[in-house]
């Protein structure tokens, strides 16, 4: 299992939150998604078949990009 933290500049609201949380954890093998409106964070438990790049590739789909 694995765990990965972004910097998700565009989280502004609550929407925002519940979108992320939503899109990310339909992904096959998340476990679990965190996200913060305060700071501004998201943090992703995973294991195969999701990776790292995957999951950025899904945040810059949905218009939350991670900042690098």
């Amino acid at each position: 299992m694995s765990t990965v933290s972004f910097e998700v500049p565009g989280i502004s609201c609550g929407h925002c939150i519940h979108t992320i949380r939503t899109e990310v954890g339909e992904l096959e093998g998340v476990k679990g998604v965190e996200a913060s409106q305060s700071d501004k964070r998201v943090t992703v438990e995973f294991e195969p078949p999701a990776t790292e790049e995957i999951i950025i590739g899904l945040l810059t789909e949905i218009n939350y990009p991670p900042v690098m």
